[in-house]
């Protein structure tokens, strides 16, 4: 059966018997003789399930159990417990154990424990694989198609709508800058903030600058008050820019400092927000 045993025991001649009993029935496994050796041994050599004494010297298999649930999440633990141990089993559970067994250990049993342990492994690798297929295959809102250029770009949406980073949309008039910026937004974590929206090939460059940066009052005639620009209005957002190959130059200059610091400086203000 696929799937790595690591045995953990202080007695030397009960974790040997136990490799080898485990060995007989098919299953790769390791044995070491203290929790200490167990996590040394995980680091180089990783491990699907860990069969561990309750009772050790120094870190005991409930420690054990607690520091794989923090270290390896997906690592599942049996431990093997005294008769009459039910307090302690539970304890182990509570800790992270997977299962339990009772000694003097029958190793049937142990088996029949480790078989199921890799069987549940295996089958939540399955599912996170199917989840994982679905999401690449589940189409973006609002974009169409599957030829390779389609999935190409739906990939890279993805992959990208984790990131902070500010992103260049390209593509001919029409081709679905704006569906590609929203779906970036939708995948994101700025998914519940405001998506903004500019063209900025629509408006003269001071307008534009007032737009998206704001101003403060008394910035130019009319401006009885201060407003907030468009990439405030977007706060923890996304803000999409089109057209700003249309951008006149001084504007695009402006543009590329606000990008790279973070900041913008309201039309007459004096200081960045």
């Amino acid at each position: 059966m696929n799937g790595t045993i690591l045995i953990v025991d202080d007695d030397d001649d009960t974790a040997i018997l136990l490799r080898d009993s485990l060995r007989k029935r098919g299953f790769d496994v390791d044995a070491v003789n203290s929790a200490q050796q167990c996590l040394e041994h995980l680091r180089t050599d990783p491990a699907d399930v860990v069969v561990t004494d309750v009772q050790m010297t120094g870190m005991s298999g409930i420690e054990l159990c607690q520091e794989l649930r923090q270290r390896y999440p997906d690592l599942l633990p049996i431990v093997l417990t005294g008769q009459g141990g039910l307090e302690t089993a539970i304890g182990a559970i509570r800790a992270g154990a997977y299962d339990f067994i009772t000694k003097p250990v029958k190793v049937d049993a142990l088996a029949i424990a480790v078989g199921r342990a890799l069987e549940h492994l295996s089958l939540k690798r399955e599912v996170k694989r199917l989840r994982t297929a679905a999401d690449r295959d589940m189409p973006v809102d609002g974009i169409a198609g599957s030829s390779p250029a389609i999935r190409e770009t739906v990939e890279m949406i993805r992959r990208v709508a984790d990131s902070d980073a500010t992103v260049l949309v390209t593509g001919e008039s029409g081709t679905g800058k704006e569906l590609v910026a929203k779906a970036l937004h939708n995948l994101s974590p700025r998914r519940d903030q405001p998506f903004v929206a500019v063209n900025c090939a629509a408006m003269p460059a001071p307008l534009l600058e007032s737009e998206l940066f704001g101003h403060v009052r008394g910035a130019f005639t009319d401006a009885k008050r201060s407003r907030a620009g468009l990439f405030v209005q977007a706060g923890a957002g996304t803000i999409f820019l089109d057209e700003i190959g249309e951008m006149p130059i001084e504007m695009q200059v402006k543009l590329l400092r606000v990008l790279q610091e973070r900041k913008v400086r309201p039309v007459g203000g004096d200081e960045e927000v």
